[in-house]
């Protein structure tokens, strides 16, 4: 007989929830993380008295009503709305494009107003077949809108001109023709009032954990401890990249202490100019309406990835989703190891989707 029933690399929202249902089922488990501390990218540090969103921001929202009521047994949430602002050059406005911003950019009152500026860059810009990302942008919603307030920021985004992105990357552009800054139009919405690591802390209660553990160092060995293993990590890495290597983005961040309260009043801002090398500023204390007298902010520049940094942002093209495809294939073929979260399934992922698959995934274990 092995140690465990299941040894679990990674500790991010996958990993935890599917260690917490193995447990509810008598499994015995093993929970390793190559970090120096548990939940994966939802990790919060505390610093002054604030909880910091350690890997960018954090902000739980969904339509599920099973995972709203799952996540609610072991934390209570606040009323925190997601309602995020552009800086472009010094104007201000806000987000989602809703009639705030129509309003800010043209001065109109009306939906109507709005509707037919809209329509008339549209047609101005005769866009039948877009070619690329800018094209796609532009027959969304025009001229104006994607000027200040997609191109500069997408661009750092993805470390290159919209002209050279597919329009594949945008699907479509939420255009709001009512006055509604909430972001998210999902039924919950909020932040963990105890914080997104004492919702870790629950998943793996009573669960055997160990940090600055890396699986890779000796495989064979972790996999002797337990009759399955669940990975979390990229399935490229996993396979030791014998197809070839999967491209994402990634992200750097600059935190700072200020002797200030408030410094930009609101949890998130975008810079959407090309110019700002950062595309955002995250102040945590008003993901908790916090009233300290200090703050704390977080600069986010995006980042080219490459072997050893963290990997954000899956890049779907189509060279990478025919490799992901052939990856895919071959974990089919494996009895006892199951892949699951954003890298092993190469894909991005709101946190209620990834609980919901977790989920889904220790439905058909038990």
């Amino acid at each position: 007989m092995k140690k465990y029933d299941y040894l679990i690399v990674g500790s991010g929202l996958f990993g935890s929830v599917f260690a917490h249902e193995a447990r509810a089922h008598g499994k015995k488990c093993l929970v390793i993380d190559k970090r120096a501390h548990l939940g994966g990218n939802i990790h919060c540090g505390r610093i002054n008295d604030i909880d910091v969103h350690t890997y960018g921001a954090h902000i739980f929202h969904t339509n599920n009503t099973r995972v709203w009521n799952y996540v609610n047994q072991f934390v209570h949430f606040n009323r925190y709305t997601n309602s995020p602002i552009a800086n472009y050059k010094g104007e201000i406005y806000n987000l989602p494009f809703n009639m705030n911003t129509f309003n800010k950019l043209w001065n109109v009152i009306t939906p109507d107003e709005a509707q037919q500026i809209i329509a008339k860059q549209r047609e101005e810009a005769d866009v039948t077949v877009p070619h690329n990302l800018e094209e796609q942008a532009i027959a969304f919603v025009g001229k104006d809108i994607y000027e200040k307030l997609i191109k500069g920021y997408t661009e750092k985004q993805w470390g290159r001109p919209c002209k050279e992105l597919p329009a594949s990357i945008i699907k479509r552009i939420p255009v709001r023709f009512i006055y509604d800054n909430n972001y998210f139009n999902d039924i919950y919405q909020g932040i963990p009032i105890e914080g997104y690591n004492a919702l870790i802390d629950q998943f793996l209660d009573g669960i055997d954990t160990q940090v600055n553990v890396n699986y890779f160092t000796d495989k064979a060995y972790y996999q002797s401890l337990a009759e399955k293993v669940v990975y979390t990590g990229a399935i490229d890495e996993f396979y030791e990249y014998c197809y070839g290597e999967l491209e994402y983005r990634s992200l750097k961040f600059e935190t700072t202490t200020l002797d200030i309260s408030n410094y930009q009043g609101n949890a998130v801002v975008n810079y959407t100019d090309a110019e700002t090398p950062y595309t955002r500023i995250i102040e945590h204390k008003h993901f908790a309406f916090g009233q300290q007298e200090h703050t704390v902010i977080t600069k986010e520049y995006p980042a080219e990835w490459q072997r050893g940094t963290e990997a954000y942002y899956p890049i779907g093209n189509e060279r990478n989703l025919q490799l992901y495809a052939r990856y895919q294939e071959r974990a089919k073929q494996e009895k006892n190891i199951l892949f699951g979260g954003r890298l092993a399934e190469y894909k991005y992922y709101n946190m209620d989707a990834v609980i919901e698959s977790a989920l889904r995934v220790a439905d058909r274990e038990f």
